[in-house]
């Protein structure tokens, strides 16, 4: 199966309801790294079967840039699914990164998308493999089986925590999305919740990305949610409205200090093992000694920082 897909940074996602023309052209103009176009929650049952050829009409329009250009379809225990996919890939597949799949709770129901989408591709000449799958874990039962969800497909690119549903299925005592819930007084009730979809993601060399936070004025408090999952590692965050956008690509985005100082370690490691420079596995870069871990650790920094733009201030000079 041919895999080769276009690749970006996912900071900032941003969920665009699919039955809203006005919203799915506004969407063109905004900073957020990726889109998705939704057929799901934020369509009324009455509205999806507009809803889908809003976004084929979207897709085949264009104008989002280089944002990467996902589908969320409903999830495989409603009527509209199968639906949703064969609309979507057969009016715009070449045009569209990947489709999002809602409360997973299985490894086969991925499987399940992963085989429509190749009979889909095989019938309309698209290249095998190309269009990715993202996995949206929403409740109880999908995070117990996160880690064979996440090594379910090859398409699977990114885990998605979804917290307004997954509160709901765990009984949650809240009714703010993304907040502790009351009497919760010590520690992260999300933590656990967080760090399995992370493990997960990893171990399978995808992408994490946190759920939304709905109280949409709130941008301090989106700041203080998106903080929590970028210091574990997630790698972006939804976004709901356009507010919320600029502060998910500064707080997923590595500071310019520490994106520099990765460079340099980069920079200094290579010329310190090569035989120009010695050789050496471990040495003193300042006062500080870096070896191959640091090499791994400045790499997903400077990983970040490319994605995100960012652009070095500063170069290694070699002694001497």
């Amino acid at each position: 199966m041919e895999t080769t897909r276009r690749t970006g940074s996912r900071r900032s996602v941003l969920a665009v309801p699919g039955s809203s023309p006005k919203m799915l052209e506004k969407a063109k103009g905004l900073a957020a790294d990726a889109i998705f176009m939704d057929l799901e929650d934020s369509v009324a049952p009455l509205a999806k079967a507009d809803a889908r050829k809003n976004v084929v009409s979207a897709l085949i329009e264009g104008g989002y840039g280089d944002k990467i250009l996902t589908v969320r379809v409903n999830d495989w225990t409603t009527q509209w699914t199968y639906t949703d996919v064969i609309e979507v890939v057969e009016g715009a597949g070449s045009l569209l990164d990947c489709i999002m799949l809602p409360k997973v709770q299985t490894p086969e129901q991925v499987v399940a998308l992963d085989l429509l989408l190749t009979q889909l591709e095989m019938a309309h000449g698209l290249p095998l493999g190309r269009i990715g799958i993202e996995a949206q874990i929403e409740n109880a039962l999908g995070l117990t089986n996160v880690n064979a969800i996440a090594a379910a497909s090859p398409r699977l690119e990114t885990v998605i925590f979804g917290p307004a549903d997954f509160m709901a299925s765990i009984n949650m005592k809240s009714l703010v999305v993304g907040e502790q819930p009351q009497g919760y007084d010590v520690g992260d009730a999300y933590h656990y919740i967080l760090m399995s979809i992370l493990m997960a993601a990893r171990a399978n060399n995808k992408m994490a990305v946190d759920g939304p936070y709905l109280a949409i004025r709130d941008i301090d408090g989106f700041r203080r949610v998106a903080s929590r999952s970028a210091a574990l590692g997630f790698d972006g965050k939804w976004v709901l409205h356009p507010d919320q956008i600029a502060e998910a690509n500064e707080v997923f985005a590595p500071r310019q200090d520490d994106y520099d100082h990765a460079e340099l370690i980069l920079d200094a490691y290579n010329h310190y093992t090569s035989a120009a420079g010695g050789s050496r596995g471990a040495v003193m870069l300042g006062d500080e000694m870096i070896d191959e871990a640091s090499r791994k650790m400045a790499l997903v920094i400077s990983s970040k920082g490319r994605a995100a733009g960012l652009v070095r201030t500063s170069t290694f000079q070699i002694p001497g």
